[in-house]
């Protein structure tokens, strides 16, 4: 689990402390929602070549209940590798926004809002792999 941060990234915590914010019986609802949810989504993804290596769901509460209140399962929420190219130990081409990040690595900014502007190209190819995940993950052509 985490939690959203006062500045920066999300910070990691333990499920204890998950229970401490939620309480015990709201924190064992979302970790079995997020397992029974990624299960799901794993097993998809794994008939159709992919490995989902992470992703994150996002969980609030309106009036006691509790609700998934984001994307599930996408290229900006999830990493996913086609599964005919993972090699352990090393760090296989994938399908989401890691080609985004890895091209913001070579930049020399302060990571602060707002991001550089991103080259037509790089946009480009970053389209291209989401469009061949939707494709390998519904069997469909986007139209």
């Amino acid at each position: 689990p985490a939690t959203k941060a006062e500045a920066g990234h999300d910070e990691n915590i333990d499920m204890k402390k998950c229970a401490q914010i939620l309480g015990q019986e709201t924190a064992e609802r979302v970790k079995d929602l997020s397992l029974q949810i990624y299960s799901a989504g794993r097993d998809h993804a794994g008939k159709r070549g992919i490995i989902v290596a992470d992703t994150k769901f996002e969980f609030g509460t309106v009036d006691d209940k509790l609700l998934l209140i984001d994307e599930v399962l996408t290229p900006d929420s999830s990493r996913f590798w086609p599964a005919d190219h993972y090699v352990v130990g090393q760090s296989p081409p994938s399908f989401d926004k890691q080609f985004v990040r890895d091209y913001l690595e070579t930049l020399d900014w302060n990571k602060t809002a707002p991001g550089p502007k991103l080259p037509g190209d790089v946009v480009a190819r970053t389209a291209a792999k989401y469009v061949e995940a939707f494709e390998k993950l519904t069997g469909e052509k986007l139209r």
